[in-house]
């Protein structure tokens, strides 16, 4: 057999096993995704509450209580986290909210929000400025900025 062939069927083989540890993991990772989204759900209360402000940072500068920050794991302290700033009752507190709810709130608006612990998982306008709808194209595409393209 030539040796260029032996070289294909070795980096074939190589191929093939990490796209078999990939499918693996993968589905572990979605397995223990599923499992955490139902213990959210399970603990949710609805809470209505205004937002003051709504910004993307560092959980170390988010103001959340340290134990908080200490259960994070490691790499979810090093990127930027969604965070609204609201007012529940008479308290201002902060409040880390899923990506989805961050893009369809606005600051100075009453929600109503489905809340477990200190994460939003699901928000809806009771009063207060409006989303604005996304542009659409001739083409019927929405157009995108090149900002929301990045990310």
């Amino acid at each position: 057999m030539p040796t260029w062939l032996i070289i294909v069927i070795i980096v074939a083989g190589v191929v093939a096993l990490g796209l078999g540890a990939l499918v693996f993991f993968g589905r572990r990772a979605e397995k223990k995704t599923k499992e955490n989204e139902a213990a959210l759900q399970k603990g949710a209360q609805p809470m209505s509450f205004y937002i003051i402000d709504k910004k993307k940072v560092r959980l170390k500068d988010a103001g959340l209580p340290k134990a908080v920050y200490d259960q994070v794991p490691r790499l979810g302290k090093i990127g930027k986290m969604p965070m609204l700033k609201v007012k529940v009752g008479n308290r201002i507190t902060s409040l880390v909210c899923d990506r989805d709810v961050y893009k369809t709130v606005l600051p100075k608006q009453e929600v109503k929000a489905m809340v477990s612990g200190l994460y939003v998982l699901s928000a809806k306008r009771v009063r207060g400025p409006q989303v604005e709808a996304k542009k659409v194209g001739k083409d019927g595409k929405v157009k995108e900025s090149w900002i929301d393209r990045l990310r």
